[in-house]
């Protein structure tokens, strides 16, 4: 075969395996956003009733009450993107919902990084100043702040979805941005817009929370209470998920501004569907790390399944068993607060 043959034949090749590629990657997206949905849904549900109604009402359940409704929020809109992705990217739901749709996600994934940063904000000002912390750290603090947390989430997010619009094509219709018909400010704005997201929804807090855990090492290092590090382990699992999570969907989203070469092109594309069910995943990650990693939630999540089930199944059974609250030796992460004595 001739060299021109061999073109012509490595090209219809390749534009007949781009679909099934394409779909192969997409049948993936779709798997991950189910078990994602299905996980988060219930683990979110469950968490935000055992801090909500299960807990004592303190500042570190009000964090991670909030943390959990933003994670269960994201969730129970992936049936949207798993069936627009399941119909190859045919969206029939009409442009409000394409502009919610994006609304909510963006406000849910600037709402868990803040939530984030402020746990570790929280916990720094505990171990700095513990006096000023005591006297000033109330479930009420934690409410204003998250409060204020959300309005910024709106205000960022807000953007995503005044750019969201309906893209009407012969065989389909697409739910995408629209940033303007003047070609050089759509450029504007897009990259306004992914380095806004990539500075305020990732290097920012990810910045203040590594500062705030290297001041925290460093104050009980100098102390010798090395022991004591042990109680931030659930919070910081829970930190490095999102922002392993989330790292891929933000490199990839700032290459796009970038002029590159067809291959990279193409791998950025491919790339795309998996490195954004990878952050959505980060949405049901929490409650699996807090039952790994947290002995005395565990312990609550397993009375709690119980309570469920027996209301399910009893219903003129009293219910005061609803009124009990998580046993005293509770861990700091997510229970009251108490007193460690564990530097003797």
């Amino acid at each position: 075969m001739n060299s021109s043959g061999l073109q012509i034949s490595t090209l219809m090749n390749n534009t007949t395996s781009t679909p099934d590629r394409n779909m192969r990657v997409n049948t993936v997206a779709i798997v991950v956003y189910s078990f994602a949905c299905i996980l988060g849904c219930i683990g979110n549900g469950l968490v935000i009733y055992i801090t909500g109604f299960r807990m004592k009402k303190t500042a570190n359940t009000v964090w991670f009450l909030n943390l959990a409704i933003a994670d269960f929020i994201f969730t129970t809109l992936l049936p949207f993107t798993i069936y627009y992705t399941a119909n190859s990217y045919n969206w029939i739901f009409g442009k409000f919902m394409c502009q919610f749709n994006s609304l909510i996600l963006c406000l849910t994934m600037y709402g868990s990084v803040f939530l984030l940063t402020a746990i570790s904000v929280d916990r720094c000002m505990a171990v700095v100043a513990a006096v000023w912390s005591q006297s000033h750290r109330s479930p009420r603090t934690a409410g204003t702040a998250c409060f204020l947390i959300w309005l910024l989430a709106i205000v960022l997010g807000t953007p995503h979805a005044v750019f969201r619009d309906l893209k009407i094509y012969p065989d389909r219709v697409r739910c995408g941005y629209n940033y303007s018909s003047d070609t050089n400010l759509w450029k504007y704005r897009k990259r306004s817009l992914i380095i806004t997201r990539f500075l305020c929804g990732f290097l920012i807090p990810l910045i203040i929370i590594l500062v705030c855990y290297c001041v925290i090492i460093w104050r009980y290092n100098s102390r010798k209470h090395k022991r004591s590090l042990m109680r931030f382990k659930t919070i910081v699992a829970v930190i490095v998920a999102f922002f392993t999570c989330w790292a891929p969907f933000h490199i990839f989203q700032l290459l796009q501004l970038k002029t590159l070469s067809e291959t990279l092109d193409m791998i950025i594309e491919i790339g795309n569907p998996i490195v954004t069910s990878i952050a959505f995943l980060n949405s049901c990650l929490n409650p699996v790390l807090y039952v790994c990693m947290c002995e005395d939630f565990r312990q609550v999540f397993k009375k709690s399944i119980l309570l469920v089930l027996e209301s399910a199944f009893t219903e003129d059974r009293s219910l005061h068993t609803f009124t009990q609250r998580c046993p005293s030796n509770c861990t700091e992460d997510l229970c009251p607060d108490k007193k460690k004595n564990e530097d003797r």
